[in-house]
């Protein structure tokens, strides 16, 4: 007896997209649309008659925001959501909005020569699916009025002391929820989150307004300072390197690495070189294996390395990976991320002055 299909609800007020998104996805053997909706007022009816396991939303839509939707949906209803979202500036800013409010992930609508575009990640659309299916339904994890959490004890740190995270789906709030309490003299960190192109720079910019240290897009060949966090672009590579005496950022702009540019493993990996036992790593939620390799290599090298645990994971793929081959010398939950990862800098910070 062969597996039940994944039941796929696609809302969206585009004729088109809604039609190539039923071809994408009745395509895949695993999974089926079993309705489709123009607006939200039509699909609260279809979520009660056809129960789908997954929901593709729109950003924008007329009789009902999708942002006023999902809302109500993680309130009533939770049930995993994947955002399909425009390539601007005002979509991504909507779209990290609806992570908040407990969207998995989400998915850019092309601008240009879309029924090509979208054919072309079709296979991506299906995975980011199948993980929305095998996640656990969340609702929002912050509410945007609540006070940010109390910093955490300050620790003395040193220039050379770096944190280096990675994620991929639900990274966005995990990495977030990570940054947030951190003291504003908190080592540099470096981050590679799964992002296209145009997303990074709003998620810079919504957590430096939200965290105490200064977050930011990584540029090329920038100084790497305490206090600050650097995020890589959606469409580079973000490396460790040296100058003289001093981190400074590298971006590249080759191959995708195991399918993502910016890729974990890249940045773990340089920072196993560069940085050796001065680094601490940590892996988060995330389909597939990117980071395993690298959080390894970090381990290797003489770093503290951290997985998130299954339990706390939108998806648990990444650091299931990475612990399965012996990357993680700690597991640990998201809400123990942060104050492990100033206990092991002050901790640190104490070997040295010994």
């Amino acid at each position: 007896m062969s597996a039940a299909k994944i039941k796929v609800l696609c809302v969206d007020d585009s004729a088109l997209i809604r039609e190539l998104l039923t071809e994408i996805i009745n395509r895949q053997p695993d999974m089926e649309v079993v309705a489709v909706a123009p607006n939200p007022l039509v699909a609260r009816d279809l979520i009660k008659q056809h129960n789908p396991d997954v929901l593709t939303l729109d950003v924008e839509m007329p009789r009902m925001d999708g942002l006023d939707f999902l809302e109500r949906l993680m309130r009533l209803r939770p049930m995993p959501v994947l955002m399909v979202s425009s390539l601007t500036q005002a979509g991504s800013e909507i779209t990290l909005r609806a992570l908040e409010l407990g969207a998995l992930d989400f998915v850019a609508k092309p601008q240009m020569g879309i029924r090509h575009s979208m054919m072309e990640y079709g296979a991506e659309i299906a995975e980011k699916l199948r993980a929305a299916a095998r996640s656990r339904p969340r609702q929002a994890l912050r509410d945007a009025k609540a006070p940010r959490p109390a910093a955490l004890k300050a620790p003395l740190v040193s220039s050379e002391k770096l944190l280096i995270i990675g994620a991929s789906t639900g990274g966005t709030e995990a990495i977030r929820q990570v940054l947030e309490p951190l003291p504003a003299n908190a080592p540099a960190i470096l981050i590679a989150q799964h992002m296209p192109g145009g997303f990074t720079r709003s998620f810079a910019e919504r957590l430096d307004r939200l965290c105490r240290i200064r977050v930011k897009e990584a540029e090329d060949g920038e100084r790497i300072l305490p206090g600050h966090a650097y995020i890589a672009p959606g469409d580079a590579h973000l490396q460790l390197a040296r100058s003289g005496a001093n981190y400074v950022a590298r971006l590249d702009s080759g191959p995708p690495v195991n399918r993502h540019r910016p890729s974990v493993d890249v940045l773990f990996r340089s920072a196993a070189q560069q940085a050796g036992r001065n680094a601490i790593g940590a892996l988060l939620t995330g389909m597939g294996k990117d980071g395993a390799q690298g959080l390894l290599e970090m381990r290797q090298a003489g770093a503290v390395t951290l997985a998130q645990d299954e339990a706390s994971c939108v998806v648990f793929g990444m650091p299931r990976e990475a612990i399965a081959i012996g990357g993680a010398s700690e597991v640990v939950g998201l809400d123990e991320m942060a104050p492990r990862l100033m206990a092991l800098v002050a901790a640190s910070g104490r070997a040295q002055r010994v």
